[in-house]
């Protein structure tokens, strides 16, 4: 309850003082690439309930089509605006409104596709969906996007296994030195 309150308290906060930055982003991707300027896709929430995750679009309009659900290095199906978007993860900033929808924490696991259920063995897919997915979680703080799978795993599990409101402004403090380094995309 006390999580969920300040998931609530914090995204409002953001959104407001975001407006603007998000309004300027948005804009930017319309410029670039045209619309829609939002990409919603299938995602796996808590208790393996599917919702409708959003993100400012980085790939060109049909990206899905043209490749893997995971993108690479170089992937040509980013866009030029997509590719800042990624490294300084503006992208995210959407997922704001999931969290107040409920859907998702400000901090968590990744929200999976449901694709990704069979990356997983049944008892560590339920653990992960024990908890609310979140917009940064302990691997992006550990890793950013460097983690390798297995490292993404032990962090998530270690996340679901122990989740703190303490533990949730660490993990929110060492994304924000993760984003200041801009160490990954």
């Amino acid at each position: 309850m006390l999580k969920r309150g300040f998931d609530l308290l914090l995204a409002a906060l953001a959104l407001l003082l975001l407006a603007l930055p998000m309004l300027a982003v948005a804009l930017a991707v319309w410029l670039d690439s045209g619309r829609p300027v939002l990409f919603g896709q299938a995602r796996v929430g808590r208790g393996g309930r599917l919702f409708r995750l959003y993100k400012f679009r980085s790939m060109v309009v049909d990206a899905e089509a043209r490749g893997p659900q995971r993108t690479a290095s170089g992937d040509p199906r980013i866009t030029r605006v997509g590719r800042w978007l990624r490294r300084s993860s503006l992208d995210e900033l959407p997922q704001l409104f999931n969290v107040l929808r409920g859907d998702m924490s400000l901090v968590g696991p990744r929200p999976d596709v449901p694709a990704q259920q069979a990356d997983y063995r049944a008892e560590d897919w339920a653990l992960r969906c024990s908890v609310r997915p979140g917009i940064t979680g302990l691997a992006q703080a550990l890793y950013r996007s460097r983690a390798t799978p297995a490292q993404r795993l032990q962090a998530d599990l270690d996340y679901a296994r122990r989740p703190d409101l303490a533990r949730d402004l660490r993990i929110m403090a060492l994304t924000l030195l993760q984003l200041l380094r801009r160490s990954g995309n």
